[in-house]
């Protein structure tokens, strides 16, 4: 899986260093072996998980500052915040997920890479977001978690004034940020930035959003889960 993953990453212009191959190698054995007692990701293969995962995860790099404060809103199995750190040492993360079990994983996989200033926090976005975390991060990521609507009310909460919400989404990703727009606007952001890519050696595209924000986020957000599913803002 290296030497692809290595291949695949030169294509997006990205250089990897061999101990960063080797710690993107040793996150997908350790996936695999907990993909077996917990559901993390349907993406398995080596070189799949190369491309689709890691690669796909990495697209958002050009957007992070250097030595940014970043949380990663639904991180799931570390997508795409662990990625993201491992290319970027500068980078304090901490991974937000609602599933104790996976931030379980989360822990064992930030000790077996020896990711420093990296966390997991077992936490529903919208109570983590009302708390000490509110507006306190430079740059918020979230990746296959929400349609964008709702996910920028989960997200913009935790962002500081002048930070950016990353949105990796897939190929109709255009259609979603449309959609989203009048939304981010009353969340006190700002679409900056969206781009479509197509990762190396594939027909695959996705969507990256770059969300800028300008303004505090009223109190009232992110409302409680029923609210903001039965009435997504317009």
């Amino acid at each position: 899986m290296k030497e692809y993953l290595k291949r695949c990453l030169e294509q997006m212009g990205i250089t990897c260093s061999q101990t960063q191959l080797e710690q993107f190698e040793a996150y997908r054995q350790l996936l695999a072996e907990w993909n077996e007692k917990i559901n993390l990701t349907a993406i398995c293969e080596p070189k799949e998980v190369a491309l689709k995962h890691f690669t796909d995860c990495l697209c958002g790099l050009p957007w992070i500052p250097e030595g940014a404060k970043v949380i990663d809103v639904g991180s799931g199995a570390g997508f795409p915040g662990v990625p993201l750190k491992i290319m970027r040492p500068d980078l304090s993360v901490l991974l937000l997920d609602s599933l104790n079990k996976r931030v379980v994983f989360l822990e064992e996989l930030i000790s077996a890479l020896g990711l420093s200033e990296t966390t997991a926090l077992h936490s529903r976005a919208e109570d983590a977001a009302r708390g000490d975390l509110r507006e306190r991060f430079d740059v918020a990521t979230a990746r296959a978690v929400a349609n964008l609507t709702v996910l920028s009310e989960y997200c913009l909460p935790f962002v500081k004034i002048g930070g950016i919400f990353l949105a990796y989404k897939g190929s109709s990703g255009m259609e979603e940020i449309a959609e989203a727009k009048n939304a981010i606007a009353v969340l006190g952001g700002s679409l900056e930035e969206q781009e479509k890519y197509c990762l190396p050696d594939s027909d695959i595209c996705r969507t990256i959003a770059v969300i800028r924000k300008k303004k505090e986020t009223p109190a009232k957000y992110p409302r409680n889960p029923g609210k903001i599913a039965k009435n997504p803002l317009k």
